[in-house]
Parts: C-alpha cells; structure tokens; sequence
C-alpha cells in the first residue's frame, strides 16, 4: 500500500537541504543517538551538531526522547528520526543536491566492497516513467512498512533518473 505523500513546506524544504541533515534522519532512523553519538559518527564538532538537530527538532523530522544518564552519569537526549522525509514530494533542487552530498558521503564512509549497484537504461513514453517510479515507490513503501528487526543489517539505497542522451 502506498504510502501517501505531500510537499515540504518551505521550512520543510530547508531544513533537508542539508547532506549533513539527511545523513543525521538516516543515522536515526533505526536507532535513537545522543548528539555526541551523532557528533562522533559524523566527524563533526558535537555544536554544530546539534545545530542541526535542532532544526530537525523544530521541523518535526527528529524527536527527542526522554532524557537518560549517559556513562559518566551526564543527562543525555537521544533523538529518532520521525519517518517524515519519506512521506514528502516535491523536492527542489537544494534538496536534490544535499542528497547526493549524503550519498557520496556515505560512500565514501562504507567503500565500494560493500556497496552493490548496478546501472540500465531504458527508453519509455512519460507515462510509462511515471508508472515505472510508482511501483518503486510502491515497493519501498511495502517494505518501509514492514517491523523494524534492531538485529538486522542497516541497508541505504539510492536511486536516480536522468536523461541518458
């Protein structure tokens, strides 16, 4: 069942158009991380971090969860990824660009032994492209869906269409 989508607001917009953000909704998406885990895990300063995890509070893309104790007895607040970046359309360019910036970074991270692509191309009448991109979304959405198992393995994937003239 498709999951229904709807377009960003403009504050929406600019809140995603950040690779560093987008990077951060992923890293949460499973898994709730403090800011310094998040600072850690991206090689960034734990102020800036939490710079744009604010941004991502307010525009309703992370929560914060109910603060705990950290090692040294510290409170901490871990943040999870809402969900909502999946459920909306019409991306401008900015966010096109801070998704490919999120890509290649992350590529970068895992290195090509682990990274499985592949490449086609097609030639089709608009109307079959646009079936063609709705039943991928139709099948990502099928398996977004499905109960998150903690104990498997964390997969991206990235999908892109351009003219191939």
């Amino acid at each position: 069942m498709p999951t229904s989508r709807r377009a960003a607001t403009e504050a929406e917009a600019a809140a995603m158009a950040s690779g560093i953000r987008l990077r951060i909704i992923r890293l949460t998406y499973s898994e709730a991380l403090t800011n310094k885990e998040l600072a850690e895990r991206l090689g960034r300063d734990p102020a800036t971090t939490l710079h744009h995890v604010r941004r991502l509070v307010d525009t309703g893309f992370l929560e914060a969860l109910p603060a705990r104790r950290g090692k040294r007895g510290a409170k901490e607040i871990p943040y999870r990824s809402t969900g909502l970046s999946w459920h909306l359309d019409s991306l401008d360019r900015g966010i096109d660009q801070a998704i490919f910036e999120a890509y290649l970074a992350e590529i970068a991270e895992t290195g090509f032994d682990d990274l499985r692509q592949t490449r086609l191309v097609l030639q089709l009448p608009e109307e079959q492209i646009a079936e063609l991109e709705g039943r991928i979304n139709g099948l990502l959405d099928e398996f977004l869906a499905r109960p998150v198992d903690t104990n498997a393995k964390r997969t991206a994937i990235y999908l892109s269409r351009y003219p191939s003239d």
